[in-house]
């Protein structure tokens, strides 16, 4: 008797998509490719995504959910509103830098797909910095900050530090000095909030 066939789902599909994309890369990578991975049709493959674009955009919020998440539960938790940030932007940098510097290839196909799916990537960003606001907003709130408008500090702060997670800045990453300015253009940050 053969053994039950596992079920085709979400997740197996995007499991397999990572594998093929890793393999061939983001220019070679088809869905049958993912399909023959799988042991199936292009058309089960289809059946859960429509489209190669709605597969690779699928792949890329796999890749961002998870430090999107872990970023969201600092923002929201509890404590003063500085160690929270400093352990926001710090969270960040590290997810940022590990991905870059421990699975290269993958990074790369990251940069590849986001080029191509830039909507997706532009509701992550937009989903952090509505994180930093929150930080930045009770931090005002606790007397901890002088700002004005939390929002603008909170886009102001993302942009400050940029060169810690835009992925132009990978490269930089591995440098000795990266973490002393990191820590430089916190303090600077975090003394500019407190004025």
């Amino acid at each position: 008797m053969a053994p039950p066939e596992t079920p085709l789902t979400p997740e197996r599909i995007l499991a397999a998509t990572e594998d093929v994309l890793r393999r061939y890369g983001p220019a070679k990578a088809t869905v049958v490719d993912v399909a023959r991975a799988l042991g199936v049709s292009h058309g089960s493959v289809y059946r859960h995504f429509r489209t190669k674009a709605a597969l690779r955009e699928a792949v890329t919020r796999r890749w961002l959910d998870p430090e999107d998440g872990e970023l969201s539960r600092i923002a929201a938790g509890e404590g003063p509103a500085e160690d929270r940030l400093r352990r926001w932007l710090t969270g960040l940098f590290t997810a940022k830098r590990s991905w870059a510097c421990d699975d290269p290839e993958i990074f790369a196909t990251f940069l590849e797909l986001a080029r191509e799916d830039s909507a997706t990537v532009a509701r992550h960003v937009a989903s952090l910095v509505e994180q930093l606001e929150t930080i930045v907003t009770s931090g005002v709130a606790a007397g901890e900050f002088a700002v004005r408008d939390p929002a603008a500090a909170a886009r102001a702060l993302w942009d400050a530090t940029e060169r810690f997670h835009n992925p132009v800045h990978a490269s930089e990453w591995a440098k000795p000095e990266i973490d002393r300015d990191f820590q430089a253009v916190c303090e600077l940050l975090l003394r500019g909030l407190r004025a």
